[in-house]
């Protein structure tokens, strides 16, 4: 018989609508008004990324493509997304919840777990120190950054817990609760089941939450098809799960989807070299060399997926060099195909892979001596480390290689992804 779990060791802060939430700290004139937050300014043929709960209260949600929310609300205010603002508020409301708790798993920019400790994990000391951090956020940070927090004896169900009750909200779930305060989801609402999991449990007979908490734990690694299944399964229950353990950097790469006066093939190409030496000059920074460049492009048009996109890759020797990748996106770039389909492109991607710390790296170097070609890969090296000194001294684009894109899109490529919270650094590249 399973032991139900008592202890409450975890407390998850999320907080609510964050980009939209820090642009209305940010311009008081957007608070109390329907506010969306967009990847790009200057068309409505794209999407929100984030929405205020004003937005959320008429139907505007994340992924709410812009010509349809501006039927919604013809007064919807439309702000560009400005990444190291949310990065910097991020890091202000981290120092300001370890004032109350250390931090034991940042999970997102909006989202981070506490493990508690000894008396912490009495309900009512939980509660209050909850209620002690969400304050903390808001007379410290800023008034328009409310949060939810769930309080629960795992993290997976902490997390479950964050999101029972938006906005504002505090949420305990206690073993002695399970599964009845969680019967009404869905089993989309538990986090780690997207629409391709749901089909797949409803094609093993599983289409309740209820159903799959009466699962043997074997059977739910069976229907996942690996073990996480089965971890899943204990994670539901309440049970505490090891985590797994951190995976090594293998890539390192930006991208950016492109204004509209930005799209034709000419323009488009400054914004993949600005983008390749802003990756190539992070390279650096984290003392890596790669021995891959690879270029995507998706295309401003409509059409079967194998028409509206782009990729290939150049192998290169390891190098940091920003002049050799360079080279690698001329090569590539020459190649995209010369049809009215790539006249204008819309999206652009470039990965760096193959990835050797600089520690790791042990170069022949009587072999290197002799090589012409070495020898002026070095001096490209130090060249491109010179620059960063020089832009990190005296700010982003001081010294530059070529022209820029014209209008330039601040913090090209700096954005934050599900789970990656880009390094201030980042911002002045």
């Amino acid at each position: 018989m399973l032991e139900i779990p008592t202890a409450l060791r975890w407390l998850y802060i999320d907080l609510n609508s964050y980009f939209a939430s820090v642009e209305q700290q940010l311009q008081p004139q957007l608070r109390g008004k329907p506010v969306v937050v967009v990847p790009t300014s200057g068309t409505d043929s794209t999407c929100a990324i984030a929405a205020c709960y004003e937005a959320k209260a008429l139907g505007i949600k994340t992924g709410t493509m812009i010509y349809d929310a501006r039927r919604i609300c013809p007064t919807l205010m439309i702000v560009p997304a400005r990444h190291d603002k949310y990065v910097d508020y991020h890091h202000r409301i981290m120092t300001e919840i370890e004032r109350h708790i250390p931090l034991t798993k940042i999970c997102s920019i909006d989202e981070v777990a506490c493990r508690l400790m000894g008396d912490e994990q009495k309900k009512d000391n939980a509660i209050a120190l909850a209620r002690r951090i969400k304050k903390g956020i808001t007379d410290n940070v800023g008034i328009c950054l409310g949060s939810s927090v769930g309080i629960a004896p795992n993290r997976f169900l902490s997390k479950v817990a964050s999101n029972l009750q938006k906005p504002d909200g505090l949420t305990v779930i206690e073993g002695q609760d399970l599964p009845g305060c969680l019967l009404h989801l869905s089993l989309r609402d538990l986090p780690g089941i997207g629409r391709k999991m749901e089909q797949r449990l409803a094609s093993a007979g599983i289409t309740s939450l209820q159903s799959f908490w009466d699962l043997a734990p074997k059977h739910a690694r069976s229907v996942w098809h690996s073990v996480q299944g089965e971890r899943f399964w204990y994670a539901l229950h309440g049970i505490e799960v090891s985590e797994p353990p951190e995976t090594k950097r293998h890539t390192i790469g930006h991208s950016h989807v492109l204004a509209p006066q930005m799209r034709p093939r000419h323009k488009a190409r400054m914004v993949a070299r600005r983008l390749t030496v802003k990756a190539v000059t992070r390279l650096r920074r984290l003392g890596f060399h790669a021995s891959l460049y690879n270029l995507y492009v998706r295309y401003d048009i409509r059409g079967p997926r194998e028409q509206t996109r782009w990729q290939s890759h150049v192998k290169l020797p390891p190098t940091q060099d920003n002049f050799a990748f360079l080279q690698a996106l001329n090569h590539l770039w020459d190649a995209i195909p010369k049809t009215q389909n790539a006249a204008r492109i819309k999206h652009i991607s470039i990965s760096l892979y193959g990835l050797i710390h600089e520690e790791d790296i042990m170069p022949d170097m009587f072999a290197r001596l002799e090589d012409p070609v070495a020898r002026n890969q070095k001096k490209n090296t130090q060249l491109s480390q010179a620059m960063d000194r020089i832009n990190g001294k005296y700010g982003l684009d001081t010294v530059v290689i070529g022209a820029l894109p014209c209008p330039l899109s601040p913090h090209t490529g700096s954005k934050i992804a599900f789970t990656r919270i880009p390094e201030k650094a980042e911002f002045h590249e």
